[in-house]
């Protein structure tokens, strides 16, 4: 199981989260595969 070693503030986490996403929208529009940031999407929402 995956233990986080940093601790992040709401604020961090919702940037992190949003450039995640904008990353897999990029990704999407390219047709390239996003299976690497959808797994780092579940670990951060998690």
């Amino acid at each position: 199981m995956f233990k986080p070693k940093m601790k992040f503030t709401y604020d961090e986490m919702r940037i992190i989260v949003m450039a995640l996403i904008e990353l897999k929208n990029q990704l999407i529009a390219e047709g390239r595969y996003t299976d690497a940031v959808d797994d780092l999407l579940i670990r951060f929402v998690d």
